[in-house]
């Protein structure tokens, strides 16, 4: 049994810099923080983010878990985030505005208008509004 408003499947983000990272979230994609746990330095043991009606789980990279690296160590992510929005061209433009770089820039697309941004922490987002919405 999953927690509610959880999705079967939730990302788990290991960033250095993660408190950072949650305020970049909420003013580049409107993200909601749900909870944080952080140790007495500030560093985020665990914190939970909405996007949309999606659930993010984000942390720092703890040393001491030589399993789980962080984004930056492997230079971003080979996984990118589909982030179905209202409107792809002001999202995409906050989300520039935020501190993220331009990926690919916004176009019309077969399944709908959609544009690419890197994050400050190399993470990928592809901000889209499908056609007819």
């Amino acid at each position: 049994m999953r927690p509610p408003g959880f999705h079967t499947a939730t990302p788990y983000i290991s960033i250095e810099g993660a408190s950072a990272a949650i305020e970049f979230y909420k003013a580049a994609f409107g993200a909601t923080e749900i909870m944080r746990h952080s140790d007495p330095d500030g560093r985020i043991r665990h914190a939970e983010i909405m996007i949309g009606d999606s659930p993010f789980m984000i942390s720092d990279y703890f040393g001491q878990f030589q399993y789980i690296k962080s984004l930056q160590m492997y230079g971003g992510s080979p996984v990118s985030i589909f982030l179905y929005v209202d409107d792809a061209d002001a999202s995409f433009k906050r989300a520039i505005a935020a501190g993220a770089r331009e990926l690919s820039a916004m176009k019309d697309q077969e399944y709908g208008r959609s544009g690419g941004v890197t994050d400050p922490f190399g993470l990928q987002w592809w901000v889209t509004t499908p056609p007819g919405a």
